[in-house]
């Protein structure tokens, strides 16, 4: 997805958790719901978390430096990484030390009909932030299975934003079940085991995140069919005998690094090979955006 998209996704899902939060510690204070409250950190710890990939996505565009010669990419993945380790800390921590404190310590919660109230608002909330997510995923699957293309991604902050809203509505649904439990039964204890449950789906889709967040920040090969393409673009210029290696590797969602290993005929000229390795490199550049780095290097007949 194009920075653009991804920042707009961003915006979107911190505009519903600010609300949701807000609306969330309100129905905390008045039923004294422990799974409300629980639901109410999730939203905050979530708010906090869209910051942070709003603030990582602007540092990942500086331009390149002395210090820096292949960009900042990368400091984005660093954040989805700080996401991931705050989704499992804060998010599935606390959900779960207050589920068990309120296990060990149960009181009735009241006012069933606010609670639920707040639920389906923030149940629409989340419903909107992720129809916004899955819409601009959708345009950029290239026509893969939604499983592959999570899989596939190389887009951090939506795939982050993605998983949170299916914790978030996951959470949503266990809250108003353990709420519609206590209401049914009298017992304060099933508020408690929804709490602890909201935190062992947070903890589950923090491992998620943290896994593919590594290895991204690790440095994650291009889409195969991009790799096919540059060898293929390649192997095209005169004087190319084969294309042996192309290694690729993202800076950041739209930013791609790529080395070309080339054998050239014997029968040309070191200018002529200079020459072509130059045409290589503008070729790849113009034809695919993304890659925003590219070294051709010839192979050495004495090695090849």
């Amino acid at each position: 997805m194009a920075a653009n998209g991804s920042t707009r996704v961003i915006l979107t899902a911190l505009a519903a958790n600010v609300g949701i939060a807000v609306a969330k510690f309100v129905a905390a204070a008045i039923t004294g719901s422990s799974a409300m409250l629980t639901e109410g950190v999730h939203s905050l710890v979530d708010s906090t978390n869209h910051v942070l990939l709003l603030h990582g996505t602007r540092r990942s565009r500086r331009p390149a430096d002395a210090l820096h010669p292949l960009g900042y990419g990368r400091e984005l993945y660093f954040w989805s990484f700080v996401v991931a380790i705050l989704v499992f800390a804060l998010g599935a921590g606390v959900s779960l030390y207050e589920g068990v404190l309120h296990l060990l310590h149960p009181e009735p919660a009241s006012d069933f009909i606010v609670a639920f109230a707040v639920l389906g608002l923030a149940a629409s909330l989340e419903g909107w932030s992720t129809w916004e997510a899955l819409r601009g995923f959708a345009q950029d699957s290239k026509g893969k299975g939604m499983l592959r293309a999570l899989r596939d991604t190389k887009d951090a902050p939506t795939l982050i934003v993605l998983l949170e809203n299916t914790g978030a509505l996951a959470g949503l649904a266990i809250a108003a079940i353990g709420l519609g439990l206590s209401w049914w039964t009298g017992s304060p204890l099933w508020d408690g085991i929804a709490s602890v449950l909201i935190g062992l789906v947070l903890g589950a889709i923090a491992v998620m995140l943290i896994v593919e967040a590594k290895g991204l920040l690790i440095g994650e090969a291009a889409d195969p069919e991009l790799v096919e393409a540059i060898r293929t673009c390649a192997a095209e210029h005169p004087g190319v005998v084969a294309v042996q290696q192309v290694l690729t590797v993202h800076q950041a969602p739209d930013m791609v690094v790529s080395v070309i290993s080339v054998d050239f005929e014997d029968t040309i000229t070191a200018r002529e090979v200079e020459q072509t390795v130059r045409d290589i490199e503008a070729d790849v550049a113009r034809r695919f955006p993304v890659v925003t780095r590219v070294y051709v290097r010839p192979l050495d007949p004495a090695i090849a």
